[in-house]
């Protein structure tokens, strides 16, 4: 086992391990420090799991309308610990295929908890549940240069903590015990509404409550009207511009009290509570402060390309600070990398950063809403394309969506794009490309879109933005 590493980095998530496989290949020596999750929260606990619970509850939904497709099922039903089961079984083979990429870019995987006890110097405790190939033992080490890649946990409101019983965290609610009956979600960003949308699904009565006036709130406003309502189509109750303010437990539900921002107060009891308000940095317990690393307000503060305020010292990912994303993590990884390894990698442009939703209907975004893009100061030209008008999604049976596109009137510069229906997050990497690409309208209205295919909603939003649109 090497005491001494060229980069040695703390945290295996998408960012550690991504980061840690380019320098790898930029010919760095490179250790990975890992205390619980091989590959981090995204492919255990996060991404992947719960895209694999929100298929299941995306075919047990086409099966209960079957018959809209001309088909025939009967005896419809859902097992859900298979359908934990097999989450948790593709949990295990992601997390398994980070060890092997690891391994086979020769990086060392150092399984224990880490302290920074000087620049440079780390001291490893030894922990439990070490995957095949990695080092155990704990020990000393050094490094040339040491990555903070420690993610980030569930944020706990006070007298509202989860208890792993009845106030659940995405932990819990990705491996239920029982199927509740009724479910309130408090918070409405991705996390609480792809949990309320999958449990919606499997037949729970849901409530969410958001303390914003709009559920999903980084999105533009049209969009995330219109998730609203399909939402509430399909049962879901949501209440907006209040907070929970109280939880009482019984032996086995809560009884939530509810406020709204007129000050009316009222209660909602169900089975279990999940607590969606946000995630925090894991920055506490690593020896920042005694080398001097500098945080604010609960990140640590890097430059564009993750430097610290200690030479030598990175950090990224969530504890870089927002958007709390996996993508945006591993981009910063390899930026990171590159720059550790003598090379000019340029600056990620975080305005371009999609995110995404994998609820049913799916939310895509990336750039400034309409709102947003005014407030700077843009004369804004918005296109608007329904999914209703598109053959493809007709046929489909997914005529329910919306794409709108933001353009800046005086340039025609892409400012941003929205999009709310079935595979949008499959979508939206087309409008981020034609972004960074600096495409104006004429390059998007010249490029010829496959027919039938729902990407022909992107282009005749942008059509329709310039009074162009031929199908509608």
């Amino acid at each position: 086992m090497a005491d001494s590493y060229d980069l040695l980095i703390i945290g295996s998530g998408p960012g550690g391990y991504v980061a840690a496989i380019r320098a790898a290949q930029l010919g760095l020596k490179v250790g990975v420090v890992e205390r619980k999750y091989l590959g981090g929260i995204c492919p255990n606990w996060g991404c992947i799991p719960t895209k694999a619970l929100l298929r299941s509850a995306d075919v047990y939904h086409a099966m209960l309308h079957s018959a809209e497709y001309g088909l025939s099922a009967d005896g419809i039903r859902f097992d859900l610990p298979a359908i934990v089961k097999r989450s948790r079984g593709i949990a295990a083979q992601m997390s398994g295929g980070v060890g092997i990429l690891l391994k086979k870019n020769k990086v060392d995987v150092i399984w224990g908890e880490a302290t920074i006890t000087a620049p440079g110097k780390v001291s490893v405790k030894p922990a439990d549940g070490a995957p095949k190939g990695a080092l155990t033992g704990g020990g000393d080490f050094t490094a040339k240069n040491l990555m903070i890649a420690t993610g980030a946990r569930p944020r706990a409101l006070p007298g509202i903590e989860p208890d792993k019983k009845l106030i659940w965290t995405y932990f819990e609610a990705m491996a239920p015990d029982v199927m509740p009956k009724s479910l309130l979600v408090m918070g409405s960003g991705a996390i609480g509404i792809e949990f309320a949308s999958f449990y919606r699904t499997l037949g729970a009565e849901v409530t969410v409550v958001e303390l914003l006036p709009q559920i999903l709130p980084v999105e533009d406003e049209e969009i995330a009207a219109h998730a609203r309502k399909r939402f509430e189509k399909e049962g879901m109750k949501i209440v907006t511009g209040a907070k929970v303010t109280k939880v009482t437990k019984a032996a086995d539900s809560i009884t939530a009290t509810i406020e709204t921002a007129d000050g009316k107060t009222s209660e909602v009891t169900a089975d279990r509570l999940i607590s969606a308000v946000g995630v925090q940095g894991n920055i506490e317990g690593l020896g920042l402060e005694a080398i001097g690393v500098k945080t604010e307000r609960g990140i640590i503060a890097v430059d564009p390309l993750g430097r610290t305020s200690v030479p030598g010292v990175w950090a990224i990912g969530d504890v870089a600070g927002p958007p709390m994303l996996a993508h945006k993590a591993e981009h910063e990884g390899a930026l990171a990398a590159e720059a550790i390894a003598g090379l000019h990698p340029h600056a990620m442009d975080k305005a371009k950063i999609p995110g995404c939703t994998y609820c049913n209907p799916q939310i895509a975004s990336v750039g400034l809403t309409e709102r947003r893009a005014k407030e700077a100061g843009y004369d804004v030209r918005v296109g608007k394309f329904p999914f209703i008008a598109n053959g493809k999604a007709v046929a489909l049976g997914e005529a329910e969506g919306l794409v709108k596109t933001v353009f800046d009137k005086k340039t025609g510069q892409l400012l941003g794009a929205h999009m709310v229906g079935a595979e949008v997050t499959e979508l939206i990497q087309g409008f981020v490309v034609a972004m960074n690409l600096e495409t104006t309208e004429e390059d998007l209205i010249a490029a010829v879109f496959p027919h039938p295919t729902i990407s022909e909603t992107m282009h005749e939003s942008v059509l329709a933005a310039y009074g162009r649109a031929i199908h509608i």
